[in-house]
């Protein structure tokens, strides 16, 4: 049934919340057999670009100008560098450097988180590296001590790398210890259960399949509601001087 104009999405001048209601397709280019639901790019003011690719089995994505990170939600791709595939089932991940040419192809009907973001270069810091993992195989740790919410870094805390990928889990109950403000941006996806989010001055309702992107200072907190943990895979830019500013 129509739902006569409503939606949970919002845009605001410092964040975004884009729900399914309001979820529109588009084809990149390059992609075969595969579409992207564009979650936010530089056209709104952001750092970076992050879509979900929903392929069929066999689509593929075109290739990036940027450095890229996928992390398969549901289904399974090969990812091939040079004459090296390697298969990633659900949780699996890849950290493709700027420059390094691959190819992402289906092996059956899946969706994967897409980020892409040009690279920051610092003298004298080698070039990051390509990573092909599993969340699964990465240890967690509590977050401020809390054993209830706990995070993984699917990407080594180290200046050649200028962006972190985490996941992150919520007991149910669980929440941030504080309202965080900071120079980092934000964009996160959630993958299960669902809660609470404050985005500056609003609150909202959040459950997986959700999308935010969180500017610059914005003001934000979650805390985790329901029987189930809640679940999110969040970017932000990271390792960078605020004076270099993103790159565009």
């Amino acid at each position: 049934m129509h739902n006569l104009g409503r939606t949970r999405s919002s845009q605001q001048a410092n964040h975004l919340l884009l729900t399914a209601d309001a979820l529109v397709r588009t084809t990149l280019p390059g992609m075969k057999t595969c579409s992207a639901i564009v979650h936010v790019s530089p056209a709104l003011g952001a750092g970076f670009t992050e879509y979900t690719a929903e392929f069929e089995a066999g689509g593929e994505l075109g290739s990036t100008p940027a450095q890229r990170v996928i992390f398969v939600i549901e289904g399974g791709v090969n990812v091939e560098v040079g004459s090296k595939s390697s298969k990633l089932d659900a949780r699996g991940y890849a950290f493709v450097p700027q420059g390094l040419r691959h190819r992402v192809v289906a092996t059956k009907a899946s969706r994967v988180a897409v980020i892409e973001k040009p690279y920051q270069t610092l003298d004298s810091v080698a070039s990051p590296h390509l990573i092909i993992s599993n969340e699964d195989v990465v240890s967690s740790h509590a977050l401020t001590d809390d054993p209830s919410l706990q995070v993984k870094c699917l990407l080594p805390d180290e200046m050649s790398f200028d962006c972190a990928v985490n996941t992150m889990v919520y007991q149910p109950g669980a929440s941030l210890s504080m309202v965080e403000m900071h120079v980092m941006e934000h964009g996160l996806i959630m993958l299960e259960g669902g809660g609470i989010y404050r985005l500056g001055d609003s609150w909202y309702p959040v459950t997986a399949g959700d999308f935010i992107w969180m500017g610059p200072w914005c003001p934000q907190w979650f805390g985790a509601m329901g029987k189930v943990p809640a679940k999110y895979l969040i970017y932000k830019d990271w390792n960078r001087h605020p004076l270099a500013g993103p790159q565009r």
